[in-house]
């Protein structure tokens, strides 16, 4: 049976926004503004590439000047995030992509526009990083493109945050249906599982050409 809109419309439902969990708070405007400071202490470039893996590929939020197939070796995407508000609840936390060490991630390197690198890096932050203390975090790390190697910014799950699901040898199927019954109050994760499999995919493979490291 193939999962469609309308099969996912029939058990949608939204819940209330619960908040923080225990022991997690927002973030202010503050945080964020020392964060993009702190990420640029680390590495100030010249051009500001962000890599995008998952919905961040068709969904960015911000401007693109110049985007390249890109390898981050390393690092892959995995369903290790927890969420218990927003795609998922208390009762029934959801599962979302994030970076994980080990094995290799094919995404796509984007360019944003030159100027103005600290409140594109408070924008970013702001759409990526969950509760305080944050369990997706910024990193720079490095990719390789037909155009040669990139210093890029990328969103990578830190294993000792709250919510790490952490490696579950868990089979695929027991994957999705976690990810299909999330819901919360932002979006259900099904159709998140759908676009990381059929957008991304097709994006970064199909229409990107030949590559070779």
């Amino acid at each position: 049976m193939e999962l469609t809109a309308e099969l996912v419309a029939l058990v949608e439902r939204m819940e209330p926004d619960p908040g923080p969990e225990p022991g997690t708070t927002e973030h202010t405007n503050a945080d964020f503004a020392q964060m993009a400071e702190a990420v640029l202490a680390q590495h100030d470039p010249e051009h500001l590439w962000v890599f995008a893996y998952g919905s961040l590929i068709w969904n960015p939020e911000f401007q693109v000047v110049e985007q390249r197939r890109a390898v981050a070796a390393g690092w892959h995407r995995s369903f290790c995030l927890k969420l218990t508000r927003w795609r998922g609840t208390r009762e029934l936390p959801a599962l979302m992509l994030a970076l994980d060490r080990g094995g290799t991630c094919i995404g796509i390197a984007f360019r944003l526009p030159p100027g103005d690198k600290h409140g594109q890096i408070v924008r970013l932050l702001q759409r990526e990083i969950d509760a305080n203390p944050p369990t997706n975090v910024p990193r720079w790390i490095e990719v390789s493109t037909k155009e040669g190697r990139l210093k890029v910014l990328a969103f990578v799950a830190l294993r000792d945050g709250i919510a790490y699901a952490g490696k579950r040898p868990l089979p695929k199927s027991r994957v999705c249906s976690r990810v299909q019954r999330g819901t919360g109050g932002r979006q259900r994760s099904t159709p998140s599982i759908r676009s990381a499999s059929w957008k991304s995919t097709a994006s970064v493979i199909a229409t990107s050409g030949e590559f070779k490291d």
